[in-house]
């Protein structure tokens, strides 16, 4: 069984034994590839991520952004920085980017000014994004169409939406990646579009160290955690975790444009 964590977070301030510690106890799990997602209010996270995947190329790979808590730090220096680090192979996608009116730690207004950047950044350099929505769901569909995020579509993570959301991110070319929080029973919502979501295009992901799924709520998350999703995912589904873990990698590798080669144990 092969399955990629397609949305980590392994800064050293979370994980004090470094990323090595997650990933070889993910690997141990069955987990073969990670896309660790470097976002913060300076570019070090950024920088951070492209580190790690440097240092682990075989199996994971970057995501840098500007998350919507941060946007108001996002200048021209920053956005300099971001293009650079985003064009680097070893970087598979652009984010997380979008709207967080659950918090507003950032103006609202900016939030949306620094997500249709951050789409226009994406567009210019031919990568995937990764969208953050919270509380948001209008705006973030109406700048992704009018933005014109279709033409490189990417990953709604976290999914947390209902189906009408599902369906118009579907068509607008974009995947749905379920966290930890479809393990909930009261998330109802998220069940029925993982039940129905076509299979070719749903991932799963852990966002460790945050959203620990079942049995392991409450707790810090890590990558290996990431089973437990796909095995709720699977069962929603009515099929086999491997027939699962089969279509999501496949999804994951065709998505982010390589091949995870992390040896099963």
């Amino acid at each position: 069984m092969r399955l990629v964590d397609t949305h980590c977070h392994l800064d050293g301030h979370y994980f004090p034994d470094g990323p090595q510690g997650p990933i070889e106890r993910a690997r141990a799990a069955g987990v073969c590839g990670f896309m660790v997602i470097g976002v913060g209010n300076t570019m070090q996270q950024a920088r951070d991520a492209l580190a790690i995947a440097k240092s682990y190329p075989s199996y994971v790979t970057a995501a840098v952004g500007i998350h919507p808590h941060d946007a108001s730090t996002f200048d021209a220096d920053a956005e300099r920085e971001l293009e650079s680090l985003g064009r680097a192979p070893e970087v598979s996608a652009i984010g997380e980017a979008g709207l967080d009116y659950h918090y507003d730690n950032s103006p609202r207004e900016v939030q949306r000014e620094v997500f249709a950047r951050a789409i226009a950044l994406a567009k210019q350099i031919g990568k995937p994004l990764v969208i953050h929505t919270r509380s948001a769901a209008a705006d973030t569909l109406e700048l992704l169409e009018r933005e014109g995020a279709r033409d490189v579509g990417g990953i709604i993570h976290c999914f947390s939406e209902d189906m009408a959301f599902a369906t118009r991110a579907l068509d607008l070319g974009f995947s749905i990646s379920f966290s930890g929080i479809v393990t909930f029973k009261n998330a109802t919502s998220i069940h029925e579009v993982a039940k129905s979501a076509p299979l070719d295009r749903i991932l799963v992901e852990t966002d460790s160290p945050y959203l620990a799924p079942i049995p392991f709520r409450g707790k810090s998350c890590e990558p290996a955690m990431v089973v437990h999703t796909a095995k709720r995912v699977a069962e929603l589904r009515g099929i086999t975790l491997e027939a699962l873990a089969e279509a999501t990698t496949a999804n994951a590798e065709r998505l982010l444009g390589r091949t995870f080669a992390f040896a099963e144990r």
